[in-house]
C-alpha cells in the first residue's frame, strides 16, 4: 500500500508525514506526531474525546482523514496553554472541580473554547447543547458546566444569560443518553 505524503500546521509548527489514505487525523496526530491531547475513545464520533481545531473550527478527529487535513492548520488541546499557564477554560474547570479522569477533558476544553470564541452570550443551557457532542462517563456534566460558566463571566465579550435551567433539570444520565444519540 502506497503512502501520501502531506503536511499539517499543528499547533503553529509545519509537519509532514507519510501516512495511509485511511489513517485518521486522531492517529497521525498521536502515533505520527507524538501529540497525545486528543483521545481515541468511541472512534465513531460520538463521544467527542478526540475534538481538535482544523482551520479554527472543532472536529472529531476520529471521523476525518489525515489526508483530508493537507495542508490545513490543526490546534490541539496542547496548544491551549500559554507556555505552562493554563488557558482560563482550563483553569476554570480545575477550578469548578470539572476535570473527572481527564480523559474527556480535551476534547471538552476544545469544544468550550470554540463556543466562547464565537458565542456573544451562553447560558446553561447553551452550555450543554454545546456539549452534548462530548461524553463523559465519569458523569460530571455539572462541574464542568458550572466552570464553564465561571469563566464566561471573566470573558470579555461574553455574558452569561439567565439559568433558564436548574441543576434537577438535567441528571448526567440524560445527558449520556442525549449524548449517545449525537446531540439533540
Amino acid at each position: 500500500m502506497s503512502g501520501h505524503d502531506i503536511t499539517l500546521t499543528v499547533n503553529g509548527t509545519d509537519e509532514t508525514l507519510t501516512v495511509e489514505g485511511r489513517t485518521l487525523l486522531v492517529h497521525a496526530l498521536r502515533d505520527h506526531l507524538g501529540y497525545t491531547g486528543p483521545k481515541v475513545g468511541c472512534e465513531r464520533g460520538k463521544c467527542g474525546s478526540c475534538t481538535v481545531h482544523l482551520d479554527g473550527e472543532p472536529i472529531k478527529s476520529c471521523t476525518t482523514l489525515a489526508v483530508q487535513a493537507d495542508g490545513r492548520e490543526v490546534t490541539t488541546v496542547e496548544r491551549i496553554a500559554d507556555d505552562g499557564t493554563l488557558h482560563p477554560v482550563q483553569e476554570a474547570l480545575h477550578e469548578a472541580h470539572g476535570l473527572q479522569c481527564g480523559f474527556c477533558t480535551p476534547g471538552m476544553v476544545m469544544t468550550i473554547v470554540d463556543l466562547l470564541d464565537r458565542e456573544s452570550e451562553v447560558s446553561r443551557e447553551s452550555v450543554r447543547h454545546a456539549l452534548k457532542g462530548n461524553i463523559c462517563r465519569c458523569t460530571g456534566y455539572q462541574k464542568i458546566v458550572d466552570g464553564v460558566l465561571a469563566v464566561a463571566e471573566e470573558t470579555e465579550g461574553v455574558q452569561v444569560g439567565s439559568n433558564d435551567q436548574t441543576e434537577s433539570d438535567f441528571t448526567p444520565a440524560e445527558n449520556t443518553r442525549t449524548n449517545a444519540r449525537g446531540g439533540d
